[in-house]
């Protein structure tokens, strides 16, 4: 087990960020997480299994599990400009930024605007965030659908299901507070920006795309697209999870992660280190 430190640090112009911090900071394994819409719950054990090989930092999105939201701080690219104001802060480089879902959306848009060199690659799992012309490849707007359903939508597998009506008074709050938190930084069309995809074609860096099979909220074809906007895009289907695959699946997940590490990002690191 690793050691795990939550803190806020204040960045500019005044923003309150909350953060965890997990596994040793040796100065060349950084890792940032980005959660989904559903709240920082989504990556926790996640961001502690990364821990046991990288420093990982665990934000929690203003606005997200009581944390405060200033006003005027609410779009996706605000929060993409914070977290780069963060590795600043931090004083970190080549960090490999994870997200998953609206958490992807940030991790694209920090590659598109990281001109200080701090992001070194970027995974993006069952992201949101563009546009699929298709119509059988567009994201669906859980505005429109009631909890039960989004469940379904978003697990293959119905033991991860969240039983609803099981929630107390304070945990329905919480679930709207956070559902209100995305909805503002979801912009005119929730959880995409049509003129993003367009834009993509300037990520230099290597990226790789991690996709739950089953994903009733952004289907695979959505999925094989984002890649395909990168111009060093690589794709890794997971089976048997749907738009948390590091949920349903995290040992699949891990390993496309780590084969991606030591194919592309750091060829050969471990041949050295041995």
């Amino acid at each position: 087990m690793t050691s795990s430190n939550i803190r806020t640090i204040e960045l500019p112009h005044g923003l309150p960020l909350t953060i965890q911090e997990s596994g040793e900071n040796t100065g060349d394994t950084a890792v940032l997480v980005l959660h989904a819409g559903s709240g920082p719950r989504t990556i926790t054990g996640f961001s502690a299994a990364l821990s046991e090989h990288a420093y990982v930092i665990t934000p929690t999105h203003p606005g997200f599990d009581g944390t405060p939201r200033p006003d005027g701080f609410d779009s996706v690219a605000d929060l993409a400009t914070a977290y780069l104001d963060l590795l600043d802060a931090l004083d970190l480089k080549s960090v490999m930024v994870i997200g998953n879902s609206v958490g992807g959306w940030i991790a694209a848009e920090m590659a598109l605007r990281d001109n200080h060199g701090r992001v070194g690659a970027v995974v993006l799992m069952n992201a949101c965030g563009i546009h699929a012309v298709r119509q059988e490849n567009r994201i669906v707007d859980v505005r429109t659908i009631n909890p039960a359903d989004i469940g379904k939508l978003s697990f293959a597998k119905e033991e991860f299901r969240p039983d609803f009506s099981t929630f107390t008074e304070e945990q329905r709050a919480a679930t709207l507070a956070n559902q209100q938190a995305l909805a503002a930084y979801g912009g005119e069309h929730f959880v995409f920006d049509t003129k993003l995809r367009a834009r993509l074609h300037r990520v230099t860096l290597p990226v790789l795309v991690i996709w739950g099979e089953q994903d009733g909220i952004a289907p695979l074809g959505y999925g094989r697209g984002y890649a395909k906007a990168f111009p060093a895009g690589r794709f890794a289907p997971i089976p048997n999870a749907g738009h948390f695959p590091q949920i349903e699946e995290p040992a699949a997940t891990l390993g496309a992660i780590a084969e991606f590490v030591d194919t592309v990002v750091r060829p050969g690191a471990r041949d050295r280190a041995a």
